[in-house]
């Protein structure tokens, strides 16, 4: 999918709070202007594959941030405990002076936590969310966006059966946005076509990669 022009986050049709709190990027990142273009903020389900630091997470949050304003919830699924930790206090920040609430849930209690239908966006990770499927929570139909972090662990033996039959259920009992996150998945398009996503991938990165190779203490690098 080739980019049109670079767009300002201040043009595009996301509540000010975001654009206030995300102000220091005054400008898209080239994914994000993809995402963007190709239906994002229209409810349109995105596999985005692109590189560490690349600006994945705004557009998530742009994402979350349309169903916020249909009143609608959440669910920003994660592999770890500790990730779960870390995008749930980057939530609080970018919430912080709105009405909008948001919790984790990451605990190994096999219950339905009814208490997480009084918030708007929930981050837990892949074992929670299959517990509260399994209890057939009530506030799932008010669920209308799914974020995925590292969604390439669909490949891990351990979590990737979990996640997968997770993903199937969300997808036949709330049909909801999906929109998944990874740096690295060897088969990004035969993912999308399996999640009814559109796939938006992009190189750039904020950071130049270089390789090289480590003889002793001198490093030599080689261009591609």
């Amino acid at each position: 999918m080739k980019s049109k022009q670079t767009m300002r986050i201040e043009e595009i049709d996301i509540p000010l709070f975001i654009k206030e709190k995300y102000n220091h990027f005054p400008t898209l990142t080239p994914i994000q202007n993809k995402a963007v273009e190709g239906g994002l903020l229209k409810e349109k389900s995105q596999l985005i594959c692109a590189p560490t630091a690349s600006g994945k997470t705004l557009v998530a949050t742009m994402a979350i941030s349309k169903a916020l304003e249909k009143n609608r919830k959440a669910l920003y699924i994660v592999p770890l405990k500790a990730l779960a930790n870390e995008k749930f206090k980057e939530y609080v920040s970018v919430l912080e002076g709105t009405s909008y609430k948001v919790t984790k849930a990451v605990g190994d209690i096999d219950s339905p936590s009814h208490y997480l239908g009084q918030y708007n966006i929930i981050v837990l990770t892949t074992e929670k969310l299959d517990s509260l499927l399994r209890h057939k929570v009530q506030w799932l139909h008010e669920v209308s966006c799914v974020v995925i972090d590292e969604i390439h662990l669909l490949n891990d033996p351990s979590r990737g059966p979990t996640l997968e039959i997770i993903l199937t259920l969300l997808k036949s009992l709330i049909n909801p946005q999906i929109v998944g996150l990874s740096a690295t998945i060897g088969n990004p398009q035969e993912l999308a076509d399996w999640l009814e996503a559109d796939l938006i991938k992009d190189d750039w990165r904020p950071v130049e990669l270089k390789q090289g190779i480590l003889l002793g203490k001198k490093v030599e690098f080689y261009s591609k």
